[in-house]
């Protein structure tokens, strides 16, 4: 006779070992973009209508892009993250060359006084970011490696001479927000890494000592800065947006105007439809519309991080929470421009503003996020726990 005792009950199956995966960030994520081409043909009617004469311009990118987000989100996902390992190196290249062609007559495109497309015909793409996912595959890669590497600075020296060559080239576009948040990237991808105390050090100073020195070496930004600290001093010049963006989020409150019903939008708040579409949607929803907005944003990084935890190998943690990381960054840095925190910068909120290279490459990188949840083993990435002792 078998002895009952003896026999083993199988736990029940959870969502990811069905293959389902994390369907509560899969649909935050769809959720969060599907509102912002909402937010999208919210904000840019009227000024499409003035400047294209089709007040569904934006509106009709926007959702091509969202289609375009989501089919790549769904097809990442069945990539397993091992098998982007090997891309490292050539996604780092990819994004040095689309960065450089930027500056070739005929293929790079200008608007308002900065070159950051490159555009074939009615097709246009912004390298830069593409360049913050390289960066990320090239570092996830190269720690993966020998995650021992992290622990010295002459291991990390690679990925910080990328890194450089890089933001040196966003820098010259120019696009200094984008170069910050490349940094700030980095930064945060060798704290998660474990990268030691001293390494990071010799990182930060560098990077916040040269701040004020690229904030001088051009005089517009030394006008920003001065109309970050008092935009009523120059309120039709340098102050104008920040000012408009503050009456945008003042006239919200706390439930908004209605949706649809911004004031700002008709043409007095600059790029209403992309790097202030907050305000924009502040106005409308007010403050309780924009909390729940960043709850949803929060969520995804919470879930994000999760998943990237749970993975079983380094590579995928390094990946996934670069991934979530670059998107929370943004997201973060935006809302401090929009509500004059920090001096005002050219930066879509991501998910959210108008832009089909930043929405259909965010949608792509939370593709590959979800499809590390679908193969999670929940355990600590190996070496993640030797090698973050700082």
């Amino acid at each position: 006779m078998k002895n009952r005792a003896s026999k083993r009950i199988k736990p029940p199956k959870t969502a990811a070992d069905r293959g389902r995966g994390d369907l509560l960030f899969l649909f935050a994520v769809a959720g969060v973009a599907a509102y912002g081409v909402v937010c999208v043909y919210s904000a840019s009617y009227y000024n499409a209508e003035v400047q294209y004469g089709d007040p569904l311009y934006f509106f009709r990118k926007q959702l091509v892009g969202f289609l375009l987000g989501l089919a790549l989100m769904i097809g990442l996902s069945f990539v397993p993250c091992e098998k982007l390992k090997k891309l490292g190196v050539p996604a780092l290249l990819l994004s040095l060359v689309l960065l450089a062609l930027v500056f070739v007559p005929g293929v790079g495109k200008s608007n308002y006084g900065a070159t950051r497309w490159i555009g074939f015909g009615a097709f246009t793409v912004q390298p830069s970011e593409i360049a913050k996912y390289g960066i990320i595959l090239f570092a996830a890669g190269y720690f993966a490696k020998d995650p021992a590497r992290m622990r010295t600075f002459r291991g990390i020296l690679p990925v910080l001479l990328a890194g450089i060559a890089v933001c040196a080239l966003v820098m010259l576009e120019p696009n200094m927000s984008v170069t910050m948040c490349i940094a700030a990237l980095l930064i945060g991808l060798l704290f998660l890494g474990g990268a030691t105390y001293r390494s990071l050090a010799a990182v930060v100073i560098p990077v916040l000592l040269a701040v004020p020195a690229l904030i001088a070496a051009a005089p517009y930004r030394l006008q920003r800065l001065s109309a970050f600290v008092d935009p009523w001093a120059s309120p039709k010049e340098e102050g104008y947006q920040l000012i408009q963006s503050l009456y945008a989020l003042g006239n919200g409150k706390f439930f908004g105007t209605g949706l649809f019903r911004s004031r700002q939008k008709y043409r007095f708040l600059p790029f209403a439809e992309s790097d202030f579409i907050l305000a924009v949607i502040a106005e409308e929803t007010g403050f309780f519309g924009v909390l729940l907005l960043f709850l949803a944003i929060g969520f995804i990084v919470w879930r994000g991080m999760k998943i990237a935890y749970s993975c079983d190998t380094f590579f995928g943690f390094m990946l996934v929470s670069g991934i979530v990381l670059a998107f929370a960054v943004q997201c973060s840095l935006n809302a401090l421009v929009v509500s004059g925190c920090i001096p005002p910068t050219g930066l879509p909120l991501p998910l959210i503003s108008a832009g089909n290279t930043s929405l259909v490459v965010t949608m792509g990188g939370m593709g590959i996020v979800y499809g590390a949840s679908r193969r999670k083993k929940n355990k600590v990435p190996s070496g993640f726990i030797r090698y973050t002792d700082r």
